[in-house]
């Protein structure tokens, strides 16, 4: 498997993977690849940064394989029923490779979200605003097991640089917390361990493949995520001069919550997406992306909110 030639792709940011699952939100978060890395980019020394901005809204409450129609539902009701959580965040990556073999990205998100819920027993809704740093994620590889440096592996750390105090700021539940599984930041400090394979399937036509494991190292002021796995497969079309088709398979699994401040009925998910998107050469080095991500499978436990699509456009300089 050797690496193809054409425009820069987009890979796995593996931010994906560090957004926390919410309280009967299932995993919010985006889940498109844009580590580069995995997808055969950063195979020489070099620096790279990249920066990508994803919108997503989740509005659509679900319960198992369905969704659900929030009007099929008394008020108040003993559940609480989430209207929508608007996602709009900004992650920069900062890669440097010392030399083909090795190879260090530092990931830092900031997150834009605002929150609509009702509460148990509540008969109007409660709203929440958050804006600031999420958990910062440090993530190393190996990728010297073959000349071609085509396989390799990855491991790191998300640390709990993100808070976790925000609380409702208007609404029936003003001043009270806002679910642990919505803070920007999960608390913890979680262990990171992935391995990625890249190649050719024909001429023009590229081909990678990425899983990453997630699991929380211990309990936060009562509250663990529950652990997460992450697999991105994907297909790229290099023929076109200036200009990359991509298209990808997204999916994300996660186990419940635990701990007493966690919402272990409603939480714990396995989702699968398609993501079209499109990669330009403005020039050597500078690269510019967009993609879409539309939902193909989903399966929540209890209770959850799940985005019916969302958007990523990003940036990356190779130095």
């Amino acid at each position: 498997m050797r690496r193809c030639a054409g425009p820069a792709t987009l890979s796995l940011l593996l931010a994906a993977a560090a957004a926390p699952s919410a309280q009967a939100c299932g995993a919010c978060g985006c889940t498109l690849n844009s580590d580069w890395a995995s997808q055969g980019y950063a195979a020489k020394p070099g620096l790279r940064f990249d920066l990508r901005y994803d919108y997503f809204n989740q509005d659509q409450l679900r319960s198992g394989t369905k969704a659900v129609d929030r009007g099929g539902f008394e008020i108040p009701n003993e559940m609480e029923l989430q209207e929508k959580t608007l996602n709009r965040n900004l992650t920069a990556t900062l890669d440097y490779s010392p030399s083909a073999d090795w190879g260090l990205s530092l990931q830092v998100p900031v997150f834009n979200r605002y929150h609509v819920t009702l509460a148990e027993g509540d008969t109007d809704p409660s709203f929440s605003k958050a804006n600031g740093l999420g958990d910062v994620r440090v993530l190393g590889r190996y990728q010297g097991f073959s000349d071609d440096h085509s396989f390799g592996v990855q491991f790191g750390v998300k640390l709990p640089t993100g808070g976790t105090k925000q609380t409702f700021h208007a609404g029936a539940q003003a001043g009270e917390p806002l679910d642990r599984g919505l803070q920007l930041g999960s608390g913890t400090t979680d262990l990171l361990l992935g391995c990625y394979a890249y190649g050719s399937l024909a001429p023009d036509w590229g081909v990678f493949g990425q899983v990453l494991f997630q699991k929380p190292l211990a309990e936060k002021d009562g509250f663990r995520p529950g652990d997460g796995v992450n697999a991105n497969f994907g297909v790229r079309y290099t023929g076109f001069a200036g200009i990359t088709p991509h298209l990808q398979v997204n999916i994300r699994a996660e186990g419940r919550e635990a701990g007493l401040n966690a919402d272990i009925d409603n939480s714990g998910a396995t989702l699968a997406y398609l993501s079209p998107g499109l990669t330009f050469d403005l020039r050597p080095g500078f690269q510019v992306y967009a993609f879409a991500q539309v939902p193909i499978a989903q399966r929540v436990t209890g209770l959850q909110i799940e985005p019916r699509s969302s958007f990523s456009v990003g940036l990356h300089w190779a130095f």
